[in-house]
């Protein structure tokens, strides 16, 4: 394992454009981290940087104190893990498993036992004779991860949306497996996903990127309960999270005609946004001194849960309700009450 440094890293190409703006980051050892956030924000670019598929155009890679940033792929110690399976197809899942000992010029009597090893943990240990030709895509992929896993010289497991092309039905399947590697190795990995599911379930920090800038990062309560701007407060959460506008008096601010308690110390100067989770929204008694008058516009039927689109004011607003909670008719006079929110100001999360 390796503790992993970017420092003031940044890539721009020929036209001055920036992939990867210039940033400074730190990866500790051992734990699971996701790069997460649209096409084109410079994820991908920060990952093969670190694997040294890609030399950046300024700043350093250190992997501990040793400076990494010219150093070939080969010599950095990394597991990848890419989109499309990348297996020797003609090889049998051992084989595919025992390459990379065999290449560091283990013993057999080495080999087999780390091979099973590794196998039992992913379920590949009825698979070992089979050629991977005739494996479905997600065990093809299971060979990939165990190719980096079944080595005991690795630095980190870079994954690169290594559930892409993987079956609905058995993405849940394959990040439980991989959850339990990462359990089993205790190596530190780098996910790279635009999957919100995918990064809050494995991850134990995220990284939201925008425009080649990390604009947040933390854990995924922390990420969903106190988004530090408006873009990770809509990136993350379904629905995401609601921004509205609220009217200004003085020092005091209003929605649908009543004041808002429970503001920050200081308010800066300009409009102010308050941002409510879909969850944090729910019905209440019209006696309730901290609610709001709403109506029903529309409901979603989602299975587990529905999604209601109601009117504060003149303002709209997304709630989230289980199942079994009941939804009043659309004709009744409603009540509705913010269990949890936020405050912005150009987009920025206000500290209380």
């Amino acid at each position: 394992m390796s503790r992993i440094h970017l420092r003031e890293l940044g890539h721009s190409y020929a036209d001055g454009v920036y992939a990867l703006k210039p940033t400074d980051l730190v990866f500790e050892h051992g734990k699971t981290y996701a790069l997460l956030g649209p096409s084109g924000c410079g994820k991908t670019t920060m990952l093969n940087i670190i694997s040294g598929l890609l030399q950046p155009s300024e700043g350093r890679v250190f992997f501990d104190e040793q400076d990494m940033t010219v150093v070939p792929t080969v010599k950095r110690n990394i597991a990848q893990v890419f989109q499309f399976p990348v297996v020797y197809q003609s090889k049998t899942v051992f084989e595919n498993l025992a390459f990379p000992l065999q290449c560091r010029s283990w013993e057999r009597s080495r080999i087999t036992p780390r091979v099973n090893e590794i196998a039992d943990m992913l379920g590949l240990t009825s698979r070992l004779g089979r050629p991977a030709r005739d494996l479905t895509v997600d065990e093809k992929q299971l060979i990939s991860l165990g190719r980096g896993l079944v080595r005991d010289d690795v630095a980190a497991i870079l994954m690169d949306e290594p559930l892409t092309v993987i079956d609905p039905q058995m993405k849940f399947e394959l990040r439980r497996r991989i959850k339990q590697a990462h359990t089993y190795a205790r190596v530190t990995v780098i996910y790279v996903t635009h999957d919100q599911n995918e990064a809050m379930s494995f991850a134990d920090e995220i990284l939201v990127m925008k425009d080649g800038l990390v604009v947040q990062r933390g854990t995924p309560e922390a990420l969903f309960e106190r988004p530090a701007n408006t873009y990770v407060g809509n990136f993350i959460g379904s629905p995401g999270m609601n921004f509205l506008s609220l009217k200004r008096s003085g020092d005091s601010l209003s929605l649908a005609g009543k004041i808002i308690s429970g503001l920050p110390i200081a308010l800066p100067e300009g409009d102010i946004t308050l941002g409510v989770r879909p969850e944090h929204i729910s019905f209440t008694d019209a006696s309730d001194s901290n609610g709001f008058a709403a109506i029903i516009e529309s409901i979603e039927d989602h299975g587990s849960v529905r999604i209601l689109d109601v009117l504060i004011g003149d303002v709209r607003a997304r709630m989230k309700l289980a199942r079994e909670t009941t939804v009043p008719p659309a004709a009744s006079a409603l009540t509705v009450r913010f269990n949890r929110f936020c405050f912005y100001a150009n987009e920025q999360l206000i500290e209380s």
